[in-house]
């Protein structure tokens, strides 16, 4: 028997793809080491707002978003880790997005993208083209998008880089271009005006629940993924994803990139332990294993290569994963955090009070001229 001299902390978000994976890892790797860590958890809002430097202070470990990485270079919350040597390892850019400064911030554990999802029992039919939703019978989709402020700007540089426009920002005035950017909140708009009035405050994990839980609507076209829905009897109805609509005369779905990466606290007194644990948890076995086995969302291409055909998660694994490893890594500038808390402001006045899309985009490039360079 292991005797357990080391006991670290980590903190990650509040539901079973975030939570329940990393607690099963800890107790296997407790079995293997000496070494026990203790996991608290945040809200999902909590995990894209909460201030890593301060987290840091409490924690050894932290499972974070990576637009996070610029701050995090800046403020030194976090240790860098040593590069990983197997590249082929890496899901669309999941490990690149940690990179920061040539410098590694934490290592992917979990990977995720916006993309669509159906329910294949109704029977409905499923959008291949944005534009899709433009035309008059757009109702037979029976469509519901999420659009919490902060999930709808983030389909707004979704729909904005499926136009090719993946260099944001666009210039040193406008975060999107003007036609890009009308393209965008014209779906948005028609999406919204499709769906529930509520679901201006509706995010995934909300919109997934009642897809899964009720037959009221049949799709959703982009979100961000949960595998654990796509699973057999994780709710009343298994979900299942596809490939997210692409723009007509477009090469190529860019879907933003999400998912998870687990960083050490520069704070730690037991910086060679936790980096052997953070190394552990994302390599292969362990993300093909008990990771994945315990409501985890793989970040390890060779998982989702190998496990594509499994039952149990080809409905996620297999369906996304085309859109997956063509996502689009956003923004990861200091300044980007704070405009997007000003861009979550703008959005649902848009859809709320119905106001046009140029004055959206008027209010978003004010916004973000103000963070880049105060004018």
């Amino acid at each position: 028997m292991v005797s357990h001299s080391i006991k670290l902390k980590g903190i990650t978000w509040d539901h079973p793809r975030g939570y329940d994976c990393v607690v099963a890892a800890s107790e296997k790797y407790a079995e293997l080491t000496a070494v026990e860590i203790e996991w608290s958890k945040r809200s999902l809002q909590a995990f894209a707002d909460a201030s890593i430097e301060a987290l840091a202070e409490a924690n050894d470990f932290i499972v974070l978003d990576h637009p996070h990485v610029g701050q995090i270079s800046e403020t030194g919350s976090l240790l860098p880790l040593p590069k990983r040597e197997d590249a082929s390892a890496s899901l669309g850019g999941s490990a690149e997005s940690y990179f920061w400064n040539d410098k590694c911030w934490s290592y992917a554990i979990d990977a995720s993208c916006q993309m669509a999802v159906r329910r294949t029992d109704l029977g409905a039919t499923t959008p291949i083209y944005w534009e899709d939703f433009l035309r008059d019978d757009a109702a037979k989709f029976r469509a519901v998008t999420p659009l919490l402020p902060v999930d709808a700007f983030d389909m707004l540089m979704t729909l904005v880089a499926g136009k090719g426009e993946v260099a944001l920002p666009y210039s040193s005035d406008n975060f999107v271009s003007d036609d890009n950017g009308e393209y965008a909140l014209s779906i948005m708009r028609a999406l919204y005006n499709l769906g529930p009035a509520e679901a201006s405050q509706w995010n995934p994990i909300k919109v997934m629940e009642v897809l899964s839980t009720t037959d009221e609507f049949a799709c959703s076209p982009c979100l961000f993924g949960y595998i654990n829905y796509a699973r057999p009897g994780f709710r009343d109805k298994q979900l299942s994803y596809f490939d997210m609509p692409v723009s007509l005369g477009a090469s190529a779905r860019r879907a933003i990139l999400g998912g998870a990466g687990i960083g050490v606290s520069s704070k730690t007194a037991h910086a060679e332990e936790a980096i052997k644990f953070a190394q552990w948890i994302s390599s292969q076995d362990v993300q093909s294993g008990v990771y994945i086995e315990n409501e985890g969302q793989p970040a390890n291409r060779h998982t989702w290569l190998n496990l594509q055909n499994d039952p149990k998660y080809s409905g996620f694994l297999k369906g996304a994963f085309s859109t997956i490893d063509n996502a689009w890594t956003r923004p990861r500038d200091p300044w980007f955090l704070g405009f997007v808390d000003d861009a979550c402001e703008i959005m649902p006045v848009f859809f709320e009070k119905n106001k046009s899309n140029s004055w959206c985009l008027d209010a978003l490039n004010k916004a973000y001229r103000h963070h880049v360079g105060g004018k």
